[in-house]
């Protein structure tokens, strides 16, 4: 077993070095946020998707953006509005009148990177457009299945603030994301960098350091990494926790409506695995599943109207999970 971990430390070494590249890329363009872009490299090598909340103005697209500029592979952005339709975004079929055969018109989703900025700008009708594409990797178009590319990323963001115009997310498209990262503004010295870089054309381009043939390795590697028995049903029971509070102790019954789904159990492994990789490690501790344990759970624990009236947050709800379910 010892040969075994040795040889996925360092395998899992490599592979960090080169996530490490991507992230110096990034932020050669973004100032500060390194909790945000880990979280999105964390993602990527889980091959899970983000949502990215944030106030306007802050950088969630530009950080987006700038990461696949990073990655050789397609980028498409789709920008989410009240009138954008379903075949906006997979695509639809096409009568010729030439040859008087329909043909298939494929959308912007067929592409590696997906940018879905203000995803809560159109109506559920169209958010559902990614539900097949973000779980099964394939999309169908009037009864044909096209299988998408690999790998297959969508960054969605939204704004917390703005309520005007927009629609709340089907708990079914918001549970197919693996995290939900909430991106604040910057420190007061990274703000006076950004005006360097913005205001005095100090700005730079990212260069392309990583194919996504490697990224697909990556994604198979962070499988690979161990992670004990216990680790798994302590995830198992963090997310059991969001579900039945009582059995471990804790009065928020009254505060959650409904729990946690099993996708978060799956999540916090892989997501833990991932953020073992990318500090170089083969193999995960409970603390990596603490360290990604908010981006998971925070958008599956749906809260009661008591919760809401007494402003319990559920990341309150996650520290007080955290600190009740014994750590292996």
């Amino acid at each position: 077993m010892n040969a075994e971990i040795e040889e996925l430390n360092r395998r899992a070494s490599e592979y960090s070095d080169i996530l490490n590249n991507v992230k110096n890329e990034v932020k050669r363009v973004i100032v500060g946020q390194d909790e945000v872009v880990d979280r999105l490299l964390i993602a990527l090598s889980a091959g899970g998707h983000v949502l990215l909340e944030g106030v306007p103005g802050i950088a969630k697209t530009l950080t987006i953006k700038t990461l696949s500029e990073c990655i050789d592979a397609d980028f498409s952005r789709i920008q989410f509005t009240p009138d954008l339709l379903p075949s906006d975004i997979v695509g639809t079929r096409i009568y010729n009148h030439h040859d008087g055969e329909f043909s298939t018109v494929k959308g912007p989703v067929f592409a590696s990177f997906i940018l879905a900025d203000e995803i809560n700008r159109a109506p559920p009708k169209v958010q559902s457009a990614l539900l097949e594409a973000m779980q099964e990797y394939q999309v169908t178009i009037q009864g044909n299945t096209f299988p998408l590319n690999s790998p297959f990323f969508v960054l969605a963001t939204e704004n917390p603030i703005e309520s005007e115009g927009t629609y709340p997310l089907p708990e079914a498209q918001v549970d197919r994301f693996m995290f939900k990262v909430m991106m604040t503004y910057p420190s007061l010295s990274d703000e006076v960098i950004i005006l360097d870089r913005f205001t005095e054309g100090f700005a730079s381009k990212p260069e392309r350091v990583i194919p996504a043939e490697k990224i697909i390795e990556i994604q198979k590697f962070v499988k690979e990494i161990y992670a004990e028995s216990e680790i798994k049903k302590y995830c198992a029971a963090l997310v059991d926790a969001t579900r039945n509070p009582d059995r471990y102790g804790l009065d928020a019954g009254n505060y959650i409506s409904c729990g946690a789904s099993p996708r978060a159990s799956i999540y916090l492994v892989l997501g833990a695995k991932a953020y073992a990789l990318l500090k170089g490690r083969g193999y995960v501790t409970p603390q990596d599943v603490k360290s990604i344990a908010a981006d998971v759970l925070r958008h599956r624990i749906l809260l009661t109207y008591e919760a809401e009236a007494e402003e319990v947050t559920t990341d309150d709800l996650i520290e007080k999970i955290l600190q009740s379910v014994p750590v292996p």
